[in-house]
């Protein structure tokens, strides 16, 4: 028996390390909680001072601190590095926060971001400015892109959606009111339409109106038909449905208008130039507009479809410099989007303040989406492999950009909670006509047959 004991001592750490590494690889998440975590947060307190030596991260101490040192102690005199914070562990990482020395700035410690991710093991180093001299490193301990797992607290609200997982594992919210309209591209298979069916299942327990434009005859926003106040499934309805929602916006401006007959002594509360500012009986449901496919509308094959492609057009570009105002979003989505579509293509697309670019087939289509605004962007979207469904590059008119993935939903799911949130849909006049038909949903077989009631006189 002793024998077998001594023999198995050695295999005792090995068998250890093996399934650490087997859980590093199958479940980074439990790992990081028992085995990453512990270990960071050690490398962290023991090389503070000197990892931030070595990435210039220190100043020289003050004079009254140097006289200190050499009137208490006999220590050679080292530059201080910033104050650190408490840490504060979470399930996919850590944060702390740092005091700026004088002189020093965010970008300095954002400039030193890998540094610090290989000198303290963790998977990402994200700088996020606080106050005025106070920064938050948010250690990330594994690819939380790989298995997205969204937070289990994310702040909601009207029109505000959280759709994806950023890489610094924090949610990213679609929010109307910050960013109105916005325009998303990915090719075949690349997570677009997966990245549609969380904004309608997110704003269809939101008193909206959800409208539809999807030229692949409906397979895409069909299935939400419940939940859609109006749907065109081809070119010539959606050359219908254009006007009737600029005649909308139009009417909404002169329900502003007419509240802005101001009479003197009027509350400075009651003068609004948009429609949020009315009261709320008075006050339309926003809209918002799914656009699938837009490709399909600036397609033409005779003289009569380029004259209803350059209204269509034209309406969609009224519609992003003007609805926003008037409580109309647009959500515009496509494979490809270039100049080579036709004339109004870049208009549209410089009203369009939000993109989201997944993997697409060609750089220009990358460029068209996020060359304007982030160029260096445009490589880390051409870099997204056809093995990560979801994964986009994220960006806005600030500049700034960042990857998201979104997680997996079926649409049989998406398409239940829209039949649950039905009786939400509101009341809007004007786009009646172009509400769907919804059938209606056969009774479930049941372990007894039904004898239906004999027809009486």
């Amino acid at each position: 028996m002793t024998d077998l004991v001594t023999l198995a001592e050695p295999g005792g750490p090995l068998a250890a390390i093996g399934g650490a590494a087997y859980a590093r690889h199958a479940h980074p998440a439990a790992y990081w909680s028992t085995v990453g975590l512990p270990l960071s947060v050690a490398r962290l307190l023991a090389s503070y001072s000197s990892t931030m030596d070595a990435c210039g991260l220190t100043v020289e101490p003050s004079r009254w601190r140097a006289l200190a040192v050499r009137a208490t102690t006999r220590r050679e005199i080292r530059p201080v590095p910033p104050r650190r914070g408490v840490i504060r562990p979470n399930s996919t990482g850590l944060r702390v926060r740092l005091r700026l020395a004088p002189g020093q700035e965010p970008a300095d410690v954002a400039a030193s971001a890998e540094r610090l991710r290989h000198a303290w093991g963790v998977h990402a180093v994200y700088v996020r400015d606080v106050k005025p001299g106070v920064v938050e490193l948010r250690l990330v301990g594994y690819d939380v892109l790989h298995k997205v797992r969204m937070p289990r607290r994310v702040d909601g609200g009207l029109l505000r959606v959280p759709v994806a997982l950023r890489e610094d594992a924090t949610a990213f919210v679609r929010d109307y009111s910050a960013v109105p309209h916005e325009l998303v591209l990915g090719a075949t298979l690349s997570g677009k339409s997966m990245y549609l069916r969380h904004l309608v299942t997110g704003l269809a327990a939101q008193p909206v109106a959800l409208v539809g434009i999807d030229c692949k005859r409906g397979v895409e926003l069909a299935p939400f038909a419940p939940r859609l106040s109006a749907l065109a499934t081809d070119p010539d309805e959606a050359a219908e449905l254009l006007p009737v929602l600029v005649k909308e916006m139009e009417d909404r401006y002169d329900l502003i208008k007419a509240r802005q007959g101001i009479a003197p002594g009027t509350p400075d509360e009651e003068i609004t130039s948009d429609v949020w500012g009315l009261p709320d009986s008075e006050r339309p449901v926003p809209i918002v507009l799914f656009v699938d496919e837009v490709a399909e509308l600036f397609l033409v094959a005779t003289r009569k479809d380029e004259e209803r492609r350059d209204e269509m057009v034209t309406q969609l570009i009224r519609l992003a410099q003007l609805g926003r105002a008037a409580g109309i979003y647009l959500e515009v989505c496509g494979q490809r989007f270039g100049a080579e579509l036709g004339k109004g293509a870049t208009m549209l697309r410089a009203q369009l303040t939000g993109r989201v670019c997944h993997r697409v087939n060609d750089e220009a289509s990358a460029k068209m989406a996020l060359g304007d605004i982030a160029p260096e962007a445009v490589d880390a979207a051409c870099s997204i492999a056809p093995e990560l469904p979801g994964l986009a590059v994220v960006g806005d008119t600030s500049g700034g950009w960042s990857r998201i993935r979104t997680p997996y939903l079926s649409l049989a799911d998406a398409a239940a909670t829209c039949r649950e949130s039905a009786h939400l849909v509101p009341d809007v006049p004007a786009l009646m006509p172009f509400r769907p038909y919804v059938p209606p949903v056969p009774a479930e077989a049941s372990g007894t047959a039904t004898v239906p009631r004999p027809v009486t006189e």
